[in-house]
């Protein structure tokens, strides 16, 4: 790649990523305004944390570079590649309002594949980056329970 190709693939990163952290901002900011005033104070301040949290969360997840070599993988029998996009995807839609529960069930199983996933992964970068989708997907979770209460 020429040193030209090179600085428009990196522009055209720098706009993604842009663009994702002004989405993950438009979909709080969404959020934020369909609270329910009913929810009581504590847990409200508690649930506009994490939702906080999350939106920071796939901000900082679409600033890491994917794994090299995890393209076309399987671990455990699963799609790496899926296994982070379904993540992501789940945790948009979390921000976004409440899962249906064909939507739960799958984000429970989801989080369930880390517990085999991420023990057979055998790069440290590989490692550190399947936590963060984890801890991404399983906040996600935690906000659903909330919006129980």
């Amino acid at each position: 790649m020429g040193w030209l190709q090179s600085g428009q693939a990196g522009a055209s990163l720098v706009m993604r990523r842009t663009l994702v952290l002004v989405t993950a901002w438009v979909h709080r900011v969404e959020v934020e305004s369909r609270l329910d005033a009913t929810v009581p104070g504590r847990i409200s301040r508690m649930f506009e944390e994490k939702l906080d949290a999350l939106a920071q969360m796939m901000a900082e997840h679409m600033a890491a570079p994917f794994p090299p070599g995890f393209r076309g993988l399987d671990i455990e029998g699963r799609d790496m590649v899926l296994l982070d996009a379904d993540s992501y995807a789940y945790a948009a839609i979390v921000l976004e309002g409440p899962l249906d529960e064909q939507r739960r069930a799958g984000l429970s199983r989801l989080t369930a594949a880390f517990e085999k996933v991420l023990p057979a992964i055998g790069d440290e970068y590989g490692v550190k980056y399947y936590t963060h989708v984890r801890d991404m997907a399983v906040l996600a979770a935690e906000i659903e329970t909330l919006r129980d209460k």
